[in-house]
């Protein structure tokens, strides 16, 4: 099943998006997101990517602080590039007292991890991780499982504009390297199809 789009009026502020996509009844289990000024409806991650996931965020509670957490389904807002963005998985310290139960500024990740779905790889590859430079997330690890050239994982960092530098790609099977404050290797051979 592919993501389904909601049109809005061009003109609409961002508190008005942000408000219909927080009011809105969506289909229970659906990923809803922001992208780029569109609301995106997509069906829950599949099986495959859900493990993936799993096996990440088991691997990054060992080396996270005790004030920070691993979460699969906290959007993280973007306002500059009008995206309400739901990573796979976000690192970021524990904040009391935010704003809101919805979401966090996306300034306060230290992590962003995606897992590309066949129907929508597009946005975890071009649209997402322009919205994650932009917000200064230091670090976007992407695991790329339809990847032209094969399955493969590709870390980012150092964001500038709305670009983070490739700083290590590895095809499924070989490691990859979380720099501090992670200093975490992944096996990425756990990633491939049983």
């Amino acid at each position: 099943m592919s993501a389904l789009t909601v049109s809005q009026d061009p003109e609409q502020s961002w508190d008005d998006l942000v408000r219909f996509w927080e009011e809105m009844e969506w289909p229970e289990g659906s990923k809803v997101e922001i992208i780029e000024g569109i609301i995106t409806v997509s069906p829950a991650p599949a099986y495959r990517h859900n493990v993936i996931a799993a096996r990440i965020q088991r691997r990054l509670y060992s080396v996270i602080p005790e004030d920070w957490e691993v979460f699969q389904t906290l959007a993280i807002a973007v306002p500059s590039r009008l995206g309400m963005l739901v990573p796979d998985i976000v690192v970021a310290p524990v904040r009391e007292g935010t704003d809101t139960d919805t979401h966090i500024p996306a300034g306060l990740a230290e992590l962003v991890f995606e897992v590309t779905s066949k129907t929508n790889a597009r946005h975890d590859r071009v649209s997402k991780p322009a919205a994650y430079a932009a917000a200064g997330i230091p670090l976007y690890l992407l695991v790329d499982r339809w990847a032209p050239d094969g399955p493969s994982v590709t870390l980012f960092g150092d964001p500038k504009g709305d670009v983070h530098r490739p700083l290590n790609t590895a095809k499924f099977g070989e490691p990859v390297k979380l720099p501090a404050p992670f200093d975490l290797v992944i096996d990425t051979g756990e990633f491939s199809e049983d």
